[in-house]
C-alpha cells in the first residue's frame, strides 16, 4: 500500500504570508533525480510538433486495480494509486500536492481553493475558494467543504486519515463566512505549514449532488451539510451510508449521476470491474491547462511479465519496466546506460517519496506479546538484508530505508540515525547479531527454531515453549516482491526464526489492512504488502497517521505513549528539533521493520512528450501531449 503523512515547521505564524513560509519550509524536500548521474540514450524524451488528441495507454502496476471512487475512504478502500491516479483526476482535493514533475509542496495553482490564511496567532484558519464549477454547474464553494467537515464529523472511522485528537477534534468550530469562504477555529495554536500539509489537505470539497441519500433527490436534501451533532450527524450518517453503498457498485461508476459529477480536469468515460479505466477530458474543468490528449486508458496486468510483453510489443504508451528486466548499473546512475525496451521508448525515474516495511500486529493474541518488545524487533530489524536485495533483486534501483523519514528526495527532515551504516540505520543486517540479540533474551534454537526457555528474560506475557514463528502475508504480482520475501524468509531460518510466507493480491492485503482489536479474530501475524506514501491525507513525513495510538491507518495497533508525545510535540513545535527527536524514537523503536526502497523505472512512448512521474504518485496527465 503506498499512502501518507509529515512535518516541519516555521511557527504558528499568525501570518497573511504562510504560503510562502510553507513554500519556504518544504523547499528542502523537493529534488529533481535523487539517483544522481544521468544516462544517454534512454534519456531522450519524445521531440517534434505538439499534437492535439490521441489516446494514451498507461499500464497499472500489477495486481493493482483502480479499485473504489468514493473520495471519503476507508483504510480497506485506500490505496495512492485509487487515490492520487484515479480519484484526484476527478475530483479535486482542496489543496493539491506536487506537479508533473519532481515537486512535492502544495501547488495552489491546482487547487480550487486559494492559500489559506492564517491568524490569531495560528488558531484561525480561512480559506477562500475560487469559484470553480462542478460538471453539473454547481460552483465549488464553502457549502462543499462544510459537507466534508461534517462527514468526517460523523463518520471518523470510516475514513483513513483520521487520527484522534487531529482533524476534525482538533476544529473547535467551523462555518461558512460567506459564499466561497469558511472560517475555522481551532483549539490551539498550531504551526501553519504542519496544518496545510497535514489537515487542511485531508478535506476534499464534495457538490450539493452527493448530499443526497437516494438516487435522483434533489441536490442537498440529504441534510448532511446542515447537519450537526444535536441529532447526532443521523442525516450525515445516512448520507454516508448510501454514497458508500453506491461506491460498491463499480460496474456502475462510469454511468453513475453520483460519480459524473467531477470538478477535475478528467471523468470516467469507461469502467470495468476486470480493471480496465478509460477517462476523457472534463469540458467544464475550471482550472488549467487543460487536457490535451482525448482519452487515458488505464490497463491492468496481473504479473510483470505479462506487462513487460505488452511494453515490448508495443501494445502500452506508458509503464514500468519489472525490475528484474533491468540491467545492473552503477550507482552513480540514475538510469540504465542501455534502454530494455528498444528506441521506441524513453526513459524516466520514479522515486517514491514515501517508506517501505512490514508491519507486525502488536494485537495479535499468539504473538502480539513477542512484537512488543523492542530486542525482538530490533533482530527481526537486523534480518533484513537490504543492501544484498537491492543489488540482487533490483540491480542497483534501491537504497535501504531505517525509518519513518524518506531518504529520497534529499530532505531536511532526515534524521542522522537514518544515515547510519550507509543507510540501513540503528540496525544493520546481522544473522549473528540477530541470533545473540535473541538467545540473550532466554531464547534457544530447538528443532531449528528459537523457543522461549526462561519467560523472565523473554519478555511480558511470553510463556515458556513459544516459537519464534509467524505468517507474513506479501503482495504477489512482482517477483522482486516475492525474491525479496523468500530471502527474508531464508536468512531469518537461519537466526532460528521461522516465517511461514502466504502470498495474496495487493488490493486483498489493503483490505485485511484494518486496525483490530485483541482477540481470536485479530489473528493476522504481519503485512508485507509494500509502504506508506507521504502523498496524502498528509505531505509532511509525520507519524501521526501511522503510529499514533489508535490511527486509522495504524494498522499494527502500535501503542506509545513516547511516540504519541513526540508526534504531538511536531504539531505545534516549529523547531527542525522537534521533528528530529520524533523521527530518531521512531527509527530506534521500530514500530515498523523497516525494508529496502526501490526505485522504478518508467518506459514511455517516444511519440509522448512531456512526461514525468511524480514522487507522491499523482499522475498530471492534462500536461501530456502527442507530438508529430
Amino acid at each position: 500500500m503506498f499512502r501518507n503523512r509529515r512535518r516541519t515547521r516555521f511557527a504558528r505564524v499568525a501570518v497573511a504570508g504562510a504560503a510562502a513560509l510553507l513554500a519556504v519550509g518544504i523547499a528542502a524536500c523537493s529534488s529533481s533525480s535523487s539517483g544522481g548521474g544521468s544516462s544517454s540514450s534512454p534519456t531522450t524524451a519524445a521531440s517534434g510538433a505538439k499534437t492535439t488528441g490521441g489516446t494514451v495507454t498507461f499500464g497499472l502496476k500489477p495486481q493493482v486495480t483502480l479499485s473504489y471512487i468514493f473520495p471519503f475512504t476507508s483504510i480497506a478502500n485506500v490505496s495512492s494509486y485509487t487515490v492520487n491516479q484515479f480519484q484526484w483526476l476527478m475530483y479535486r482535493p482542496l489543496y493539491m500536492f506536487g506537479n508533473n514533475g519532481q515537486s512535492i509542496t502544495v501547488n495552489y495553482p491546482l487547487s480550487p481553493a486559494s492559500a489559506p490564511v492564517y491568524s490569531d496567532g495560528g488558531k484561525t484558519v480561512t480559506i477562500n475558494f475560487k469559484g470553480w464549477k462542478w460538471s453539473n454547474g454547481e460552483t465549488v464553494d464553502a457549502n462543499d467543504l462544510i459537507f466534508w467537515l461534517n462527514m468526517m464529523k460523523a463518520q471518523k472511522a470510516n475514513y483513513y486519515g483520521y487520527a484522534p485528537g487531529l482533524a476534525p477534534d482538533n476544529i473547535t468550530s467551523y462555518s461558512a463566512t460567506g459564499p466561497e469562504q469558511v472560517t475555522l477555529h481551532l483549539n490551539q495554536s498550531y504551526s501553519a505549514l504542519w496544518f496545510t500539509y497535514n489537515q487542511l489537505a485531508e478535506f476534499t470539497p464534495m457538490p450539493m449532488a452527493w448530499d443526497v441519500s437516494s438516487v435522483g433527490a434533489k441536490a442537498g436534501s440529504g441534510g448532511c451539510t446542515t447537519d450537526s451533532a444535536a441529532d447526532k450527524w443521523a442525516k450525515c450518517t445516512a448520507v454516508y451510508n448510501f454514497l458508500a453503498a453506491q461506491a460498491k457498485l463499480a460496474a456502475s461508476y462510469a454511468s453513475s449521476p453520483i460519480w459524473g459529477v467531477t470538478d477535475g480536469p478528467w471523468k470516467l468515460s469507461s469502467y470495468n470491474t476486470n480493471g480496465n479505466v478509460t477517462m476523457v477530458p472534463s469540458p467544464t474543468y475550471s482550472g488549467s491547462p487543460k487536457p490535451t490528449i482525448s482519452a487515458l486508458k488505464m490497463v491492468p496486468f496481473t504479473s510483470d511479465a505479462a506487462e513487460y510483453t505488452a511494453l515490448k510489443t508495443g501494445q502500452i504508451d506508458i509503464a514500468q519496466i519489472p525490475p528484474e528486466d533491468l540491467p545492473t548499473k552503477p550507482e552513480s546512475v540514475a538510469l540504465p546506460t542501455t534502454n530494455p525496451v528498444g528506441s521506441s521508448y524513453y526513459l524516466t525515474p520514479f522515486y517514491s517519496y514515501g517508506i517501505y516495511y512490514m508491519q507486525p500486529n502488536f494485537n495479535n493474541p499468539t504473538f502480539g506479546a513477542v512484537f512488543k518488545q523492542l530486542y525482538v524487533r530490533q533482530a527481526l530489524q537486523e534480518l533484513v538484508d537490504q543492501q544484498g536485495d537491492g543489488t540482487a533483486f533490483w540491480h542497483g534501483y534501491a537504497y535501504p530505508e531505517s525509518g519513518p523519514v524518506p531518504t529520497k528526495p534529499a530532505s531536511q527532515w532526515v534524521p542522522a540515525a537514518e544515515t547510519e551504516n550507509n543507510g540501513e540505520g540503528p540496525y544493520p543486517f546481522s544473522v549473528a547479531n540477530a541470533k545473540a540479540l535473541l538467545t540473550s533474551h532466554g531464547w534457544s534454537e530447538v528443532n531449528g527454531v528459537m523457543t522461549c526457555q526462561t519467560p523472565a528474560k523473554c519478555g511480558t506475557g511470553i510463556k515458556q515453549g513459544q516459537q519464534l514463528a509467524f505468517s507474513a502475508y506479501y503482495a504477489t504480482g512482482q517477483q522482486d516482491a516475492t525474491d525479496q520475501a523468500q530471502n527474508y524468509k531464508s536468512d531469518a531460518a537461519q537466526a532460528g526464526v521461522k516465517v511461514t510466507l502466504i502470498g495474496q493480491s495487493f488490493n486483498t492485503i489493503v483490505g485485511e489492512s484494518t486496525p483490530c482489536a485483541p482477540g481470536p479474530k485479530c489473528n493476522w501475524d504481519v503485512l508485507w504488502y509494500g509502504g506508506w506514501g507521504y502523498n496524502g491525507p498528509g505531505f509532511e513525513p509525520t507519524g501521526e497517521s501511522l503510529f499514533a495510538t489508535g490511527s486509522g491507518s495504524n494498522s499494527g495497533s502500535y501503542s506509545d505513549p513516547t511516540m504519541d508525545k513526540l508526534i504531538n510535540e511536531t504539531h505545534t513545535n516549529s523547531s527542525l528539533s522537534a521533528f528530529t527527536q520524533y523521527a530518531t524514537y521512531a527509527s530506534e523503536q521500530l514500530p515498523y521493520i523497516w525494508t529496502t526502497n526501490e526505485y522504478s523505472i518508467y518506459a514511455v512512448t517516444n511519440k509522448l512528450a512531456n512526461v514525468q512521474m511524480n514522487p507522491l504518485y499523482t499522475l498530471f496527465p492534462e500536461y501530456w501531449y502527442f507530438t508529430k
